[in-house]
């Protein structure tokens, strides 16, 4: 069994697709070494094991209103193309999306994913509420009510095996979608954050040569003003894709045309079905004040780099209070590299990246291609060491633990060192 982008097999002896939460909890408690996949979205082993892989998508697909109308109930394994289609059916949505709707609600969450907008929090902040079941096969629900709840949601997998999860819901919106070309990198530099600012949602797409960068997608709500100021870019006459030559048929709709939210924020159709196997991923999160200065750090690798990419896409991302997640406290601006299926290649050039980002407080996307032994976790998350601690105490004999994690984690210090 492979991963979505097929660069990684995964490394588990057996293989479940429970059809009951009580069988995920049978599961759980019987095994030595277990871990939930979703989407299988990811491009390293954060959801690996060399045990039990549960796949969740024969769960019910529950999606279940609260009586008040300001939450929703899901199955974890549940995809945002389908939540946002139920969601829309009763006048609901969520605050934001990723690029694609094609990835599971519960994996996403756990690895830190996120939209873009400076006043938009990544799609775990959305969550009031956590299922998942312990070690010892024991239903859990977390709420914000605990300690537990803030290291869980974005939680890697690390505290058991997520089955259902509440999020917070808001009427449903309407929105426009329009594509600058040719913003100079001089005016995007100087005028960094207002431009970021300057729609609901914002993503900038490069490869860093040059003079210009190539789009800025502007994701606004219906009820936002028009864009006053071009900022030096040209406005699209035509839709257009980010990777350069290709057609835009599966894009979201552009060229500020009104639409559903759900028909906006993402950048691709939910209809249109992803390839597989033909890229890998990378994504660096920096405080957004920093953002200037780490553009022209990755400008000066552009020779370097460039031969790699697909693109890279700018996105920014508002402060949570989830202990790992890369936005913890911190108002964000990430850097996302999609690049060519050229693994050895892209891990040579990962390193020098990493490093040029490393002054910044660059903390890595979970779920993505990243050189683990050259971060100080503890030092980048202030609230590291309770994390590890409450892993330790949780799950002691490692029943979700891993390769990835263990690396990350390692083990805490006898208590007193």
């Amino acid at each position: 069994m492979k991963n979505w982008a097929g660069n990684l097999e995964y490394s588990s002896e057996n293989v479940y697709h429970p059809t009951s939460v009580q069988e995920v909890q049978q599961l759980v408690a019987g095994a030595s070494r277990i871990k939930a996949l979703g989407s299988r979205h990811s491009f390293n082993r954060v959801a690996d094991t060399d045990g039990t892989h549960i796949l969740l998508d024969a769960l019910p697909q529950d999606i279940v209103l609260s009586a008040d109308k300001t939450t929703v109930k899901v199955s974890a394994g549940i995809s945002y193309g389908a939540l946002c289609r139920a969601l829309e059916e009763h006048g609901y949505a969520i605050h934001n999306l990723a690029s694609l709707p094609h990835i599971s609600v519960a994996g996403a969450i756990q690895t830190g994913t996120h939209g873009s907008g400076v006043n938009n929090p990544s799609l775990a902040a959305a969550v009031v509420g956590v299922e998942l079941v312990r070690p010892s096969g024991e239903l859990a629900i977390l709420t914000q009510d605990d300690d537990e709840f803030l290291a869980s949601v974005v939680g890697l997998g690390a505290f058991g095996v997520v089955t259902g999860l509440e999020l917070s819901v808001r009427p449903s919106y309407d929105m426009r979608q329009r594509v600058l070309t040719g913003l100079p990198w001089d005016t995007a530099l100087s005028n960094f954050r207002q431009i970021a600012s300057s729609a609901y949602s914002v993503s900038f797409f490069t490869d860093y040569t040059g003079d210009a960068i190539p789009q800025v997608w502007l994701k606004a709500l219906d009820s936002e003003p028009a864009l006053p100021d071009l900022f030096g870019g040209t406005a699209a006459s035509t839709a257009l894709h980010p990777l350069p030559g290709m057609s835009a048929e599966n894009c979201t709709v552009q060229l500020n045309e009104p639409g559903k939210w759900l028909d906006r924020l993402p950048h691709f159709r939910h209809e249109f079905t992803p390839s597989n196997g033909e890229e890998l991923q990378s994504e660096f999160i920096l405080p957004l004040s920093d953002a200037p200065a780490a553009l022209t750090a990755v400008r000066a690798l552009a020779d370097k780099l460039a031969p790699l990419l697909f693109i890279s896409e700018i996105r920014t991302i508002a402060a949570d209070e989830f202990w790992l997640s890369p936005f913890y406290r911190q108002q964000s601006v990430a850097l996302h590299f999609t690049w060519k299926p050229l693994q050895a290649e892209v891990e040579a050039v990962l390193p020098e990246l990493e490093t040029a980002l490393a002054p910044f407080g660059s903390r890595p996307h979970w779920g993505k291609l990243f050189t683990p032994g050259l971060y100080n976790f503890a030092a980048l998350y202030p609230r590291f060491e309770d994390f590890r601690a409450l892993v330790h105490a949780n799950d002691p004999a490692g029943k979700f633990r891993n390769g990835l994690l263990e690396s990350v984690l390692g083990v805490p210090a006898p208590a007193g060192n």
